[in-house]
């Protein structure tokens, strides 16, 4: 590491808990994507987010690349965190857990139902000594209903919301997002869900449960699909590169062998559009003069605009597109997006220095609050690294009492940075 790196990392702990969530104390007790990422979020805004990871590691830490052994995904989902690995599975590790609990504003866990009440851990408990806590609970189901005791992946939420059936070419199977969507998307409502919880909890002084099921939360996303069959007994199915009903919507080539998307589907833009392919005839047509008369011509209207585009190259497309104000880009590869300047403009690629990786550079903070700006101050590290402060620090544990538990294996800490609380960054806000 250079020298302005390792000062970086001595003098990170400086920006922690700054942001509107700034005093709010979290524990995650969750694992892989949904659960991690919701804390994320919550800790990118300034709450003091306790991460508790069984011994062998979280499951994210073997998903994704690594580099020399370290995992990629774990240094963006457990970043502004705080990481103690506590064995749950024993009685003396619950015990821990327990006690952060009744310190917490806001658990966060993703484990299947019930998990939770056969460890002792359930709501009912957590709330005798802490009745304003927010318990934060995502599932494949739910806490209840006929599939609550179902496993719940991203990918199986998303089949059972109906969001996969129309992703995708209609001649093809449903294909996924080479990310975990559903689990993302569940992540989002329920941070959405614990900051409404504190908001009216400010109100009551009571805390509540909060339950984000992953089918749920992708099924949300099939708005405009739910009407359209009770109404008209239409069943959306998957449509390719377009946007049913909203035409012209979709992709087009390029001479240089790239795909732009094109978005000119009101009759305003579709003119514009129609003047800066020299073709302004196409505005009058009365197969496309109208919105509702393109979505019945969508194959002749996109033939007409592929037809310009196809003989133009990528740069070309998007410099015409541009100036004629018609929202159009190419589709852009990660590479594309280290390139471009406004992901730099506006903070969304966060470079932080890492005791194992370096610099590291991770997705910036979202969304961007004017006054009180969340912030990325540290990255995600080793398992076990802050096991010792937690238990310290949080539950006045001495020395000798957390020899004894990690000797018995009930906790573990990583060798070398135990107690330290360092994390470089370059500042970034949002």
């Amino acid at each position: 590491m250079s020298e302005e790196q390792e000062r970086n990392v001595q003098d990170s702990h400086a920006d922690a808990g700054r942001g509107p969530l700034a005093g709010m104390r979290v524990v995650e007790l969750g694992s892989t994507v949904a659960g991690p990422f919701c804390a994320r979020l919550l800790a990118d805004f300034g709450a003091r987010v306790v991460k508790v990871e069984q011994p062998g590691g979280d499951a994210v830490r073997s998903m994704g690349r690594q580099r020399d052994g370290h995992s990629l995904y774990g240094a963006s989902i457990f970043r502004n965190k705080q990481l103690a690995s506590i064995d749950l599975r024993v009685p003396a590790g619950r015990d821990l857990a327990r006690r952060l609990c009744e310190q917490a504003d806001i658990v966060v866990e993703n484990f299947r139902p019930g998990t939770l009440e056969r460890w002792g851990l359930g709501y009912d408990v957590l709330s005798a000594s802490n009745p304003g806590l927010v318990l934060v609970r995502i599932s494949g189901f739910g806490q209840d209903g006929p599939y609550s005791d179902r496993g719940g992946y991203g990918v199986v939420g998303e089949a059972v919301s109906g969001l996969r059936e129309i992703n995708g070419d209609p001649d093809r199977p449903p294909p996924r997002a080479a990310t975990s969507l559903a689990d993302y998307i569940a992540g989002l409502y329920a941070a959405f869900g614990a900051v409404m919880a504190v908001l009216e909890r400010r109100r009551t002084g009571r805390g509540q449960v909060v339950d984000s099921a992953l089918y749920e939360g992708s099924f949300s996303f099939m708005e405009p699909h739910v009407p359209a069959y009770q109404q008209l007994g239409v069943v959306a199915r998957r449509a390719g590169p377009r946007l049913p009903g909203n035409t012209p919507n979709s992709i087009y080539p390029s001479a240089d062998g790239g795909h732009v998307v094109i978005a000119a589907a009101s009759d305003s833009v579709y003119r514009r559009l129609c003047e800066a392919i020299g073709k302004p005839h196409l505005a009058d047509d009365p197969r496309f003069a109208t919105a509702l008369a393109r979505n019945d011509h969508a194959d002749a209207c996109d033939a007409e605009i592929a037809g310009w585009t196809g003989g133009e190259t990528m740069d070309r497309i998007e410099a015409v597109l541009e100036s004629a104000g018609v929202p159009a880009s190419r589709i852009f590869t990660v590479a594309d997006i280290f390139r471009d300047p406004h992901y730099r403009s506006r903070d969304m690629l966060v470079e932080l220095a890492d005791p194992d990786l370096g610099e590291v550079t991770l997705t910036g903070v979202v969304p961007k609050l004017s006054r009180t700006p969340g912030c990325v101050w540290r990255s995600g590290r080793a398992l076990g690294t802050d096991t010792r402060r937690v238990l310290s620090q949080d539950l006045n544990l001495s020395e000798a009492e957390i020899i004894a538990l990690e000797r018995a294996g009930v906790v573990v800490s990583s060798d070398g940075e135990a107690g330290q609380d360092d994390g470089g960054r370059r500042e970034v806000t949002a």
